[in-house]
């Protein structure tokens, strides 16, 4: 089936690009726009454009990105189906009437986005032909993976702008607020997924990685306090955001660096989950002109504040319960997902504390999406009108967290998918497997100091240990 589709793909490429063409050469509106063109209604034509784009980017490409992961036969059908559906989405976005856009970042991105669409469906077709396999092929092979691994951040990214132009925020007067606000918000989802990525399902990478999950964290706070601590003045006067903002810049990078330290030898450490508690605080306290935008910011500092604690009970009360190998049953749909190690006898203490802790690990990174939407939600401009549509802060912030439920669904579910689906199908009801964010087929051999806690009888030998070491010295 997906050799059939990628033979008559080429087929295909004539009648594409006779209707990109047009888009292609389409001139984008400038200052050339009446205010009635600006003002009018938006027809069905836009709203079907909305629609079958953010489908298509926010769930069948990404879904397309899991299964080639996995080498699933499905990923050259979904993908083509993926490709045909944004093609028709991009010929909607031009042909539709109704309320008109000036030019704007969304419009040249929806240029410049058919070079990777382009060039990710001729290595498609390139490798589907199974030519040059000692010469070219192995490098092709690595550009389709790299270009099908950015497909979501492409699709966020044009999403957001999207979304931008459709409501005409984030002029010249809120470009910097915008920034801020969509940056760090993309930034606490981002983490979120992948920290969900690290603690549901990626056990073993970060085992064979040789570093605790809170090395790579308190790196990223590091580097982004770095950045933060000398882009949130921009001359002038100092005002008490300036302020705020920028000493939030230098304790993420003064906390990243203790927390890189405290790392060091795979050990864990509550540095990120502070950092997180006290970010949280002070955007708690971070008053507004809007009594609205006052009680959104509270939400999201509270929300961070939460995500923090959660993971400071993550890294220091929930251990990794061990059980033999010999004793785990082989794994059915109710285990594949988000495992850190299969499953205990299902009738055992063991069996019910492993429950809690897969239950309780995705807490950290749900907090973490919800509090990036509320973040990305507290814009000035959205929330004034909000305020003029007469909705409140717990109607507000409902909305937000309904659509953080949907996005970490999504996230859950492709994790999911990923274990289920292509060269993993089979290793699913096998025993004595481990998921892992790359190597599904890894057998739980190598005892993790950061997961697996000592006994009594352990720690006590080891103190005895060390302090005949100490009196040697």
């Amino acid at each position: 089936m997906a050799g059939d589709l990628f033979l008559s793909t080429p087929l295909l490429l004539p009648l594409v690009l006779n209707l990109i063409g047009p888009v292609l050469a389409h001139e984008h509106h400038g200052a050339d726009l009446t205010e009635e063109q600006l003002h009018a209604p938006v027809d069905a034509v836009l709203w079907i454009h909305i629609a079958l784009q953010a489908i298509v980017w926010g769930f069948i490409f990404p879904v397309g990105m899991v299964l080639g992961l996995t080498r699933s036969r499905w990923h050259v059908p979904v993908q083509s189906l993926a490709f045909a559906l944004t093609f028709g989405g991009i010929v909607l976005g031009h042909a539709h009437g109704g309320r008109q856009f000036p030019s704007s970042v969304h419009s040249h991105i929806g240029s410049w986005i058919l070079v990777p669409i382009f060039a990710q469906l001729g290595l498609g077709i390139y490798l589907k032909l199974h030519i040059h396999e000692r010469t070219l092929r192995p490098y092709a092979v690595r550009a389709h993976g790299i270009l099908g691994r950015i497909w979501p951040i492409l699709g966020w990214v044009q999403g957001l702008f999207g979304v931008i132009t459709l409501r005409g925020f984030c002029g010249e007067v809120g470009a910097g607020q915008c920034a801020a606000h969509y940056l760090m918000g993309s930034g606490f989802i981002a983490y979120g997924m992948i920290l969900a990525l690290l603690l549901v399902v990626g056990d073993n990478w970060v085992r064979r990685s040789g570093r605790s999950p809170e090395w790579w964290d308190s790196w990223v706070i590091m580097l982004w306090g770095i950045v933060n601590t000398f882009t949130e003045h921009h001359g002038g006067e100092w005002s008490v955001k300036d302020m705020q903002h920028t000493i939030l810049g230098l304790l993420w990078w003064a906390g990243g660096a203790l927390g890189i330290f405290m790392s060091r030898n795979n050990q864990r450490n509550v540095v990120p989950g502070v950092i997180i508690i006290l970010t949280g605080w002070a955007m708690s306290d971070h008053v507004q002109a809007l009594m609205l935008s006052t009680k959104v910011h509270s939400m999201f500092g509270y929300s961070l504040m939460l995500a923090g604690f959660a993971r400071v009970l993550e890294v220091c009360f929930i251990p990794l319960p061990s059980s033999p190998l010999s004793e785990r049953p082989p794994l059915d749909d109710n285990d594949s997902e988000h495992t850190l190690a299969p499953s205990a006898p299902k009738d055992t203490g063991v069996a019910a504390k492993l429950n809690g802790v897969r239950a309780f690990r995705h807490l950290p990174p749900f907090l973490l999406v919800a509090s990036g939407l509320l973040f990305m939600s507290a814009t000035d401009e959205e929330l004034e009108a909000a305020h003029e549509e007469g909705i409140d802060h717990v109607t507000y912030v409902l909305s937000m967290y309904s659509i953080a439920f949907l996005f970490y669904l999504l996230t859950v579910f492709l994790l999911h998918l990923y274990s289920t689906s292509g060269r993993n199908a089979s290793s699913a009801q096998q025993p004595n497997v481990v998921f892992s964010a790359e190597g599904i087929e890894l057998s739980d051999t190598d005892a993790s100091k950061w997961y697996t806690p000592l006994s009594r009888e352990e720690g006590t030998s080891a103190a005895a240990h060390v302090l005949g070491e100490d009196e040697d010295d």
